[in-house]
């Protein structure tokens, strides 16, 4: 399993979101390394298909349903929707469901 983690550094998320990866990851006993990948700039945003900090892959696979249809790459703070609420970074809920899912 390949999990990443893509933010930018002005992004004021980005950190609750690693914890929360890395707690879910330690809950569900895997031994996999994050990948934390920082996008620099417009250019890296559309060579790594970036919609926004923060962003976590599994498998190369968006953790947010309906993420990958999205084509609006660029260097912006992301919303998550999750059960009728905007959250600012995804709940473990939402990375604990997108782990299950891989394995």
């Amino acid at each position: 399993m390949e999990i990443e983690l893509l933010y930018f550094e002005l992004c004021p998320h980005y950190e609750t979101a690693l914890k929360n990866l890395q707690e879910v990851i330690r809950e569900k006993k895997l031994d996999v390394p994050v990948k934390v990948v920082k996008i620099r700039d417009d250019r890296e945003a559309i060579e790594n298909r970036f919609i926004g900090s923060p962003t976590i892959r599994i498998n190369g696979r968006d953790i947010e349903p309906g993420a990958p249809e999205k084509e609006d790459f660029s260097m912006r703070c992301r919303l998550y929707l999750e059960g009728g609420e905007v959250m600012e970074f995804p709940s473990k809920n939402m990375i604990r469901r997108a782990i299950e899912d891989a394995i």
